[in-house]
């Protein structure tokens, strides 16, 4: 199971969120859903955002223990 970093990451970077989800070509709520792991981010759209948040594409989720 993987937990979400997204919202963390999004909010140390002193980005917007309108700003990162205009960047990625997404709507704010599917931003959100990502965030809040109702969704996983596609591949593409990973690498656009660890590149954009300026770090590696494995720090966007982490395992969840069960």
């Amino acid at each position: 199971m993987l937990r979400s970093r997204i919202e963390k990451l999004i909010n140390e970077s002193g980005y917007k969120k309108a700003f990162i989800a205009d960047k990625l070509g997404i709507t704010y709520k599917q931003l959100r859903n990502y965030e809040i792991g109702r969704s996983l981010i596609p591949f593409d759209k990973a690498y656009e955002l660890a590149d954009l948040l300026g770090v590696g594409i494995d720090e966007l989720y982490e395992r969840k223990k069960e």
